[in-house]
Formats: C-alpha cells, structure tokens, sequence
C-alpha cells in the first residue's frame, strides 16, 4: 500500500491546479481530493484506517502547518496591539456563540448529549476540538468530522456571505473566516488576501483558547437548560 501516500499528494497538488485555473471555491482542493480518493478507496477494499496509516506523515505536518499560519501574524503585530480589546471581545463572543448554536441545534434535532458535546466544539482546530469534546464525554469521531465539515463550508462559502452583507473591512473578515473554520478557512483567506490571513490565524488561535477554557462550563449549563425546558 506504498501508492497511497504519494497518490494523495499527487491528486491534492492536481486539485489544486484545477481550483486556480477555475478560480472557483467549489472546487476546494480539500474537497475535491476526498471526492476523488474515496471512490478508490473503495475499489480498491482499502479501510480507512489503513489508509490513514500510510499517510499518516500527512497528518503529522497538521502541527507545524498551524505553526506557520502565525508568520503572517508576526507582520501584523502593530495593527493587532491597536485593537486588541476589540479582537478579544469579537472572539470571546464568537466563540460562544459557536458552542452555543451547535449544541442547540442538536438538541432542537433531537440529539442526546453525547452527541451534543461532540458538536460543540466544532470551530476549532481538530486537536483542540477532539481533547474538549472527549471531555465532555463525546465521540471523537463526530467532532472531527464535523470540524471538517464546518472548515470546507466556512472556506467555500465564508466569503461570499461577507461580500453579500459588504463586509469588506480585512481585520472583521479575517476574524470572522477565522473564528468559525479555524485552519481550513485561514488557508483560505491567506490565499484571498495575505493580511486577512494574518486576522484570521489569530481568532484561529483565540477561539481555540476560549473554546477550550469555557467549554467545560458552558456545557453542563446548555444541558441543563435543555433537561429543564
């Protein structure tokens, strides 16, 4: 199963060609990629975590990548510290506001609160998103799949609801792509504009922070609340 790793990066790399010359954000590269390698998955009877065993160097880089998002962060240094009650406040809320509407949502589907606290944090970075759902006695799996979900919709459409409602401001939509789909929706909007890159890796950062500090006292209340209702 030595094919697999390098057919990942060749498909992704060929993706990523496909959605410059396009230009459009349907054709997310992410996206795109895991149409076209799970068809061959499947023909091919390979597992998921087989696969993910041989490509797990893929995965590994995750960290670092994170890491290099603060580059463009460094550069905007002067700006952030004229504004940085504002940033905090537009996070914190943010933040908040992320956990509050996810875990409502599934109670208001129907869903018990396992998987409520599994979608609760799905605004953040897996990493963090995975330790805080577990610590709240949800199932990795979903939380990971809906950090996915939530990262491919942000970057795909997070910029055209802003052009829609003209936000055009760099620093509110460099927030607001970073507070809602963390990494996935930062590598976007380096892409669209570098400084709106630099915003959104720091509310990348922030939200993970509130997220994982607030977290274990919103939920029990949010349950709660729900039981009593």
């Amino acid at each position: 199963m030595i094919w697999m790793l390098p057919l990942t990066i060749i498909i992704f790399f060929l993706t990523r060609h496909l959605a410059i010359k396009i230009k459009s954000t349907l054709f997310n590269p992410l996206v795109v990629s895991t149409i076209i390698l799970i068809p061959i998955l499947l023909l091919t009877g390979t597992s998921y975590s087989e696969y993910f065993y041989h490509v797990r160097w893929i995965n590994d880089l995750l960290p670092y990548s994170v890491v290099a998002l603060a580059y463009p962060l460094y550069e905007m240094i002067p700006q952030i510290k004229s504004r940085w009650k504002s940033i905090i406040f537009i996070t914190f809320i943010a933040s908040l506001s992320s956990m509050i509407s996810g875990v409502c949502i599934a109670f208001w589907l129907g869903a018990d609160p396992e998987v409520a606290a599994s979608i609760l944090p799905k605004s953040v970075t897996t990493a963090i998103a995975v330790t805080v759902s577990e610590n709240q006695g949800g199932v990795p799996s979903i939380t990971a799949l809906t950090v996915i979900v939530v990262g491919i919709l942000g970057a795909i459409f997070g910029h055209q609801l802003l052009n829609l409602f003209k936000i055009n401001t760099v620093a509110a939509r460099g927030l607001a792509i970073g507070s809602v789909s963390h990494a996935v929706g930062t590598a976007r909007s380096i892409e669209v504009n570098y400084h709106e890159g630099a915003y959104s890796s720091l509310a990348l950062v922030l939200c993970g922070i509130m997220t994982s500090l607030a977290a274990p006292f919103l939920f029990p209340i949010l349950v709660t609340l729900h039981n009593w209702l």
